[in-house]
């Protein structure tokens, strides 16, 4: 049986926004069965309330970001991609600024937060999971999401770039809490030296440093550290895949190949799955019998990095 989660305690961190530069204390609160992830604008009179579902994404123009109503929260990413490789469901996250901190550009401050300094509290009720049933794919241009069935989340995704290092890359990666810290959530954002003056002109990226994302000039990496992992790039690109799946509210038992994806198109799958309720059913898996023994080592609550 796979009960949903939250945080056992309480936790905060401080940071910059990645896009507005703006300083921000984030705190992740415990939350009731049932409650999904909602964020709080604590720097807000009114403390609007703004849920995560797809239906509230309103931008996804280098990040995704949500709304609800003339409130908005931006970059929610990354956090939201260390809620699903924990298997958080509800959450509480209140919020002092506009933007999720940046943090180091990964999942991974995030993941020690939750799992180290709060701790991981299993709920009454059991989780509900969106399995795919049958195959879709979207397309624009040469980007691709191709959606098929699977008895567990695996996610193909290739990248190209215009740059020596970065020419393709691909990884293949199968959902596990284990293999999600491992091989995913250190993996940070990415850019490119010759784009950051046109992107701080259209209002983004200016709290971007050597701290919180890779950057890469013509030839090679400038970060003094280097890279991560060899392929640290498109491991980030699965990150937030997840992050954006995350989005629906509940886990995901299916098979996606990507190529040269996107915040935009991943989120137009999102909206194209919904759409086609033949093609997925929503399953609570009771008792073991109910679902294929496979997906039960996928949150692992056991796993223990640091």
């Amino acid at each position: 049986m796979i009960r949903q989660r939250t945080l056992l305690n309480s936790v905060s961190c401080k940071g910059i926004g990645l896009h507005t530069g703006k300083k921000v204390t984030l705190t992740i609160r415990p939350a009731p069965v049932n409650t999904g992830i909602r964020f709080i604008r604590t720097d807000i009179p009114e403390r609007p309330v703004i849920p995560v579902k797809p239906e509230n994404i309103f931008d996804t123009n280098r990040a995704t970001n949500i709304s609800s109503g003339k409130y908005k929260v931006y970059t929610i990413e990354h956090l939201m991609a260390a809620f699903y490789g924990l298997g958080i469901d509800n959450a509480i996250v209140e919020i002092d600024a506009p933007e999720v901190p940046a943090m180091d550009g990964s999942a991974n401050p995030f993941v020690f937060l939750i799992q180290n300094e709060a701790g991981i509290k299993e709920q009454s009720e059991y989780k509900r999971f969106i399995v795919i049933k049958k195959t879709f794919k979207i397309e624009e241009g040469d980007r691709l999401i191709l959606v098929c069935p699977s008895k567990e989340l695996k996610i193909e995704y290739t990248i190209e770039f215009d740059h020596p290092l970065l020419r393709c890359q691909s990884y293949r990666f199968v959902f596990s809490t284990a293999s999600f810290i491992k091989e995913i959530s250190k993996a940070r954002t990415f850019g490119f030296l010759d784009e950051v003056e046109r992107l701080k002109k259209m209002g983004l990226a200016k709290g971007g440093s050597l701290d919180n994302a890779i950057v890469f000039d013509k030839f090679r990496v400038i970060n003094p550290e280097g890279m991560r992992y060899e392929d640290e790039c498109v491991r980030h690109k699965i990150l937030d895949f997840l992050g954006d799946l995350s989005t629906l509210g509940k886990p995901v038992i299916g098979h996606f190949i990507v190529r040269k994806s996107g915040h935009g198109l991943n989120h137009i799958m999102l909206k194209k799955l919904i759409s086609l309720p033949s093609y997925w059913e929503e399953v609570v898996p009771e008792k073991k019998e109910d679902f294929s023994s496979e997906i039960f080592p996928v949150f692992d609550l056991s796993f223990q990095p640091y």
